[in-house]
């Protein structure tokens, strides 16, 4: 893969600071603001897309505990032809890291005791 992909969270910022001051609602403002985050999410993965290939997503961390904006990704990739993985039962922050880490802890302690079994 050649070059950086870089979003710049200070436009969406900029557009949220210049939608206030020009005294629209902050309910028009969260929405153009998610909805411009969403934007730039689901483009990015389509041109990771195109410089690898990969049809599949998974959509992970305390982000995406913001439901409008899981919502708005989900689709916009789900509309883009990809495979969209979502958490279901673990949480997507640090509570599903942590079970992460108690798994692998488990499995090394059991293969540990099984060697020293054997």
């Amino acid at each position: 893969m050649t070059g950086d992909l870089v979003i710049r969270g200070a436009d969406l910022v900029r557009a949220a600071a210049e939608d206030a001051v020009a005294g629209r609602g902050a309910g028009t403002i969260s929405a153009r603001f998610h909805n411009g985050l969403a934007w730039a999410v689901v483009r990015a993965v389509r041109l990771l897309r195109d410089r690898t290939g990969l049809e599949t997503v998974a959509l992970s961390g305390g982000v995406f505990q913001n439901v409008l904006l899981l919502e708005r990704v989900v689709s916009g990739l789900e509309d883009s032809g990809f495979r969209v993985l979502t958490h279901s039962h673990v949480p997507p922050n640090d509570g599903g890291v942590a079970l992460g880490q108690a798994v692998v802890a488990a499995a090394r302690d059991r293969s540990a005791r099984d060697a020293a079994a054997s």
